[in-house]
């Protein structure tokens, strides 16, 4: 299983993996969209209780880091449910294919529900066909833009169950 570590986006190997995701991105964009927009992530959007920002690493504890992902509070959404977005949600090819990005997405899920998040979103491009099925499979539903991302062409939504601190349902008594 891959290991969680809690950075800011500016730390030094967040840096070198969102680069790798940019550039990743950029090079398998489709060119009937035009040219990928890189816009790198503001530090102050991924800090708890607004956000948290994981590297994902290698389940040898040789502290080497092969994927990232961020989840952050954005505006609640029209029916004032509170919203988190999912960004960034990229591993190294090498480790593709074992599950992690689902285990990521479980857990970022998981940090959003604890600060409080009654369901996340998230945007990807119709030609991530695997991330696309990735959210489906997770629970994820389609929906309408939410922001106006030029490299989205899907939009997706997943309602949340609050799982306090201890583990149990709210209102369950010890």
């Amino acid at each position: 299983m891959p290991e969680f570590r809690e950075v800011s986006v500016t730390d030094a190997p967040a840096l070198t993996l969102l680069t790798q995701y940019f550039s990743d991105r950029a090079s398998s964009f489709p060119s009937a969209q035009g040219s990928y927009r890189t816009t790198l992530p503001s530090a102050e959007q991924f800090l708890p209780p607004r956000g948290v920002f994981l590297l994902v690493g290698e389940d040898d504890h040789h502290g080497r880091y092969v994927g990232c992902g961020g989840v952050r509070r954005i505006t609640d959404s029209p029916a004032g449910a509170v919203r988190y977005e999912i960004k960034h949600l990229w591993l190294q090819p090498q480790v593709r294919g074992r599950g992690w990005g689902r285990v990521l997405l479980e857990e970022l899920e998981r940090r959003a529900s604890a600060f409080g998040a009654d369901e996340v979103v998230l945007d990807t491009n119709a030609s991530l066909e695997a991330a696309g099925q990735l959210y489906r499979k997770a629970g994820y539903d389609d929906v309408a833009p939410y922001n106006d991302n030029p490299n989205a062409t899907n939009w997706y939504r997943k309602a949340l169950t609050h799982q306090p601190a201890n583990g149990r349902p709210p209102g369950a008594n010890a």
